[in-house]
């Protein structure tokens, strides 16, 4: 049997043998992957604390190579809270290796006391464009009033950060966060829907698209559209998830809306190269349709835009 990391390295290897071309006028844009994670093999001098779906390994290098495969120029590179919790530490080492390929955002605890100076000492490092709360946690609070949460996102709009949330089954606090910190940029991460971790998708995957889409009368919540593919109960291009993701387009506008592949959890559902790929062979988008979703829309909501690749 193939082993995970040969199978990843093969993958690579025969997409960057294929050649990927970006579509016509792509060359006046960068691809930004909306969520990317990088992480080491489990080991005892930075011992993981859970396990990621994915490879035994997705390190930078091996992440760059994949990007390198299939045109995408940069990445935000989230740290894995499954394995590392609240430290960034590898994600800072692979930036410092790669810093014209990824921006950095890592898991805050809005339970810690000291959440805001957690927060202003990361704005120090360089390459540092957000924060995440895993809002579905659940012993993160359910009150949109919680002192900690707001602690989040007054200092991450202090320090110019992003919050990220993870929120699924969360959709109508994170309406009420929004209100209570018009000043914070929040990014809902993966539509704000249950995804899969393997196949098959929910068979009802949008049900809460209603409540996604009441997230759009918040002028300051943009989407991630990281994932989407997973979602779907076709196989490559994925043509069923178009129908919601139009409804998505059409009340946030393409302006707060972000596409990614949240690789490597995708792994057991499809590729790296289809996650890109399903977005670029589609008839549902323009070129300018494309520069936004899959690249200016994060520069602009992150700050950041990648070097030469």
């Amino acid at each position: 049997m193939l082993h995970r990391r040969e199978f990843i390295q093969a993958s690579a290897g025969a997409i960057a043998a294929a050649g990927v071309p970006k579509p016509a006028g792509a060359a006046a844009w960068k691809t930004i992957d909306a969520q990317v994670h990088c992480y080491e093999r489990n080991r005892p001098e930075r011992p993981w604390a859970g396990v990621l779906t994915g490879p035994d390994e997705m390190t930078g290098d091996q992440m760059v190579a994949q990007m390198d495969a299939v045109g995408v120029d940069g990445a935000v590179l989230v740290s894995p809270f499954t394995m590392y919790r609240y430290d960034p530490s590898y994600v800072l080492e692979v930036e410092a290796k790669h810093p014209d390929r990824f921006c950095l955002v890592k898991p805050v605890d809005p339970k810690d006391p000291a959440v805001a100076e957690s927060i202003a000492d990361w704005k120090g490092k360089t390459g540092t464009v957000g924060v995440r709360i895993l809002l579905a946690l659940a012993d993160v609070s359910t009150d949109p009033a919680d002192p900690g949460i707001n602690r989040v996102l007054a200092a991450a709009a202090k320090h110019s950060l992003a919050v990220n949330l993870q929120c699924t089954g969360r959709l109508e606090q994170v309406a009420q966060l929004a209100v209570r910190n018009p000043s914070t940029q929040i990014v809902v991460d993966h539509l704000g829907l249950k995804q899969p971790q393997s196949p098959p998708a929910p068979p009802d995957a949008w049900a809460d698209l209603p409540k996604l889409l009441a997230l759009a009368a918040y002028p300051n919540v943009a989407i991630k559209i990281t994932g989407a593919c997973t979602l779907s109960h076709e196989p490559f291009p994925y043509k069923d998830i178009w129908d919601p993701l139009q409804r998505i387009f059409t009340d946030f506008t393409l302006d707060r809306c972000l596409w990614g592949t949240d690789w490597t959890r995708a792994i057991k559902l499809l590729t790296f190269k289809e996650g890109v790929e399903a977005f670029r062979v589609t008839d549902k988008l323009s070129d300018s349709d494309r520069a936004k979703l899959m690249g200016g829309t994060a520069s602009k909501v992150y700050k950041w835009s990648p070097g030469k690749a």
